[in-house]
């Protein structure tokens, strides 16, 4: 099998092992470690998107308990053969820890005749170069480094100008000093992941928050950056007014096969909440051509440096574009992404139903009202139908932060339009407020 799922799962069915978590934690000192219960349940909730870590999973790994009619809805759309399911094994830990205690099932796994795909390497899987080169290049300012290499062979890519920080004082000196020049900043962990550890601050935010310093202490309270250590401090590229079509936010994604070779997935445009990853929307037309080019071309760059340090399986280059539409690359990720989920997703259609499927994934849309899975499953399931009559299908991939204080569902939407894509998204959003509105009467 050619192309990016031969270099994947060489097209076996694969066992997919939601460790988000783990992936995280490795970039986390000992202090962050033990008062991050609150990440920890986020990321066992990001873990749904397991399900589409390849086109046709043999089991599914999941720390957090999953509803087996959610596994079987997605089987029945995508077509998978008999799927094992091992979920809510990791309720205040990680996956890597809870197979440790459990060494049959993870004999079972590891002795699977398809491959294992995780998140992302992790220290369980074993030290060496692969490892040796996430560690480096999850690094935002690593990345940077490689970015600032590599662009001047790349027409139409432009790098953001960035410093080093030690400390929150020298940031808030560096923020000060940008601030009284009226420029914007970006503010950024090395690690941040998602979106956290990431700021976009304005020169009337400083003003506002009484300086520098103590606009630096109140996001570090909001847990909006990392208490103390370094920081990045980058110029913020401006990418013009919003609206009339214009692209801000998008990803390349590809896969390095065992050989080293990359192999393209696509690009793709993400959809960011201030810096906090939403979205993407992925397939034919989705991204312009010219666009699409100079990000493939970079992204392979990049890539083949990747693979040269020795990381073997996904990565992406985010970008966001400037005024004049030019690309700048903002961070690499040497892991599975949002994004992957909907090419992955994408090549199934297009496999099981035939070619030309758009898809786009909603990692955190609002529900209105705390569920249970069984009331969202019912919930869903009404309104399903009625995104099929405007062209479009739905398939759940988050379904465990449904009972948060702040509810939420993760979601991919699959259609031939971006038109029915539009639609379906709405319809969807005017429900769960009208949810929202229904159980506040009840009050």
């Amino acid at each position: 099998m050619d192309g990016w799922v031969g270099a994947w799962t060489g097209g076996r069915r694969a066992v997919h092992i939601g460790n988000v978590a783990d992936f995280n934690e490795q970039f986390l000192d000992g202090d962050e470690r033990r008062r991050d219960a609150r990440r920890l349940r986020r990321a066992h909730h990001y873990a749904g998107l397991a399900v589409a870590y390849g086109p046709d999973p043999a089991a599914l790994v999941l720390p957090a308990e999953v509803d087996r009619a959610w596994i079987d809805l997605l089987a029945r759309e995508l077509d998978w053969g008999p799927v094992e399911s091992y979920t809510g094994i990791a309720p205040g830990t990680t996956v890597a820890r809870a197979l440790a205690a459990r060494p049959a099932l993870a004999g079972r796994l590891a002795g699977a005749p398809g491959p294992v795909l995780h998140w992302g390497r992790t220290p369980d899987q074993g030290d060496g170069p692969e490892l040796a080169a996430v560690r480096r290049y999850e690094s935002k300012a690593a990345a940077h480094e490689l970015f600032t290499a590599l662009a001047p062979g790349h027409p139409g890519v432009r790098v953001p100008r960035q410093e080093h920080a030690d400390g929150p004082r020298r940031a808030a000196r560096r923020l000060s000093a940008r601030a009284a020049r009226g420029l914007t900043t970006v503010l950024k962990s090395p690690h941040g992941v998602g979106g956290y550890g990431t700021a976009v601050i304005t020169p009337q935010d400083v003003l506002a928050a009484g300086g520098a310093r103590a606009l630096l202490r109140r996001l570090v309270r909001e847990d909006v950056l990392p208490p103390g250590g370094e920081l990045l401090v980058e110029e913020y590229v401006d990418g013009g007014p919003a609206g009339s079509g214009r692209l801000r936010d998008l990803t390349f994604d590809a896969v390095i096969g065992a050989d080293g070779r990359v192999h393209p997935v696509g690009v793709g445009e993400m959809a960011v909440d201030g810096t906090r990853y939403q979205g993407v929307t992925v397939g034919p037309g989705v991204v312009p051509p010219g666009a699409a080019a100079v990000a493939g071309r970079f992204g392979l760059a990049v890539g083949e440096r990747l693979a040269a340090a020795g990381h073997r399986g996904w990565y992406d280059v985010d970008f966001v574009t400037d005024r004049e539409r030019r690309l700048a690359p903002t961070e690499a990720n040497l892991r599975l992404t949002g994004p992957a989920a909907a090419f992955v997703l994408r090549h199934r259609l297009d496999e099981v139903r035939g070619p030309g499927h758009l898809v786009r994934t909603l990692d955190a849309m609002p529900l209105g009202a705390r569920l249970s899975q069984e009331a969202l499953f019912g919930h869903l399931e009404r309104l399903r139908p009625r995104c099929a009559r405007l062209g479009a299908s739905v398939l759940p991939l988050i379904v465990t932060a449904c009972y948060e204080p702040e509810p939420y569902v993760g979601l991919a939407l699959a259609a031939r339009s971006t038109e029915a894509l539009d639609a379906a998204q709405a319809l969807l959003g005017a429900a769960h407020h009208a949810l929202g509105r229904m159980f506040e009467a009840l009050r």
